[in-house]
């Protein structure tokens, strides 16, 4: 049996892009993902194309998960939208304390995921299956490694059903953060987030603006390969390849994949691990 899969898109900006992303769809559903994922824009500026994205999807006949941020929501908002998801057979949501948009204050109604799952659950029962993030490498606006674990037991505790991680190259941090989440009672699944490697300048970029570790050793080796994007991507694949049998040994119970709305990298995973 293989090991379930799911593909993470952002919704495009130009019909040029949806397009594109369509086509990307259509080649990475041959792999059979139990769900997509779309992403949603700091402070839901995105909530437009992402629920338009989530709806193509579905009516591709794949299940969708509309990523859900609570940043700026008022509970009318969420109840809103969620009667929307629902209308659209939507059964999976990503709940997330989102981004704040840049100069914007603590406001709304909802300060942490915990309360946006609290409210999900409150409000719709079991009609979710919920996801909550989990940084096995600490979020990085966290006070300390504690707080954030324990923030995370909290989202588990108000009702998530499952974790997906930030990106990760470092297997041993994924293992760690299970652990001491299982020593806390929080045992729901925790799905690792796999980020494949394509472009060094766009993944030191991400990185240092999410707080993910890339190890000294991969950092070296894409610096000196400078502007040969063949070499990065063999380098690449051979590295992400390695993650995930790293973590399919261990057993994890899926893999995430972090597509940037690209098909290529990610197949070549999948078809070097035999998925």
């Amino acid at each position: 049996m293989g090991l379930p899969l799911s593909f993470e898109f952002f919704p495009p900006k130009t019909p040029e892009g949806a397009e594109k992303l369509r086509l990307v769809r259509q080649q990475l559903y041959a792999a059979k993902p139990e769900f997509c994922s779309v992403t949603y824009g700091a402070g839901g500026s995105t909530q437009q194309g992402t629920f338009d994205t989530v709806s193509a999807i579905q009516a591709e006949g794949v299940a969708a998960a509309s990523h859900f941020s609570c940043i700026g929501a008022t509970q009318a908002s969420v109840r809103e939208q969620l009667a929307t998801l629902k209308a659209m057979g939507v059964k999976r949501l990503v709940a997330l304390r989102g981004d704040l948009p840049s100069g914007y204050g603590m406001g709304g109604e909802f300060h942490y995921a915990s309360d946006l799952v609290a409210f999900i659950r409150a409000e719709t029962g079991d009609d979710f299956h919920i996801e909550v993030a989990a940084y096995p490498e600490v979020h990085p606006q966290a006070k300390s490694p504690d707080a954030d674990l324990q923030a995370y037991a909290t989202k588990v505790r108000a009702g998530a059903n499952s974790a997906i991680t930030q990106y990760f190259y470092n297997s041993d941090a994924y293992f760690r953060f299970v652990d001491d989440a299982h020593k806390l009672g929080a045992d729901v699944p925790v799905v690792p987030g796999i980020m494949p490697i394509t472009s060094s300048t766009q993944l030191m970029r991400f990185s240092d603006a999410s707080g993910a570790e890339i190890p000294r050793w991969i950092r070296l080796r894409l610096q000196a390969f400078g502007d040969d994007t063949a070499s990065i991507k063999a380098f690449g694949l051979d590295v992400v390849t390695d993650l995930c049998d790293q973590l399919r040994n261990g057993g994890v119970p899926a893999l995430h994949f972090y597509t940037m709305n690209q098909s290529a990298a990610t197949l070549a995973v999948l078809a070097r691990l035999g998925l």
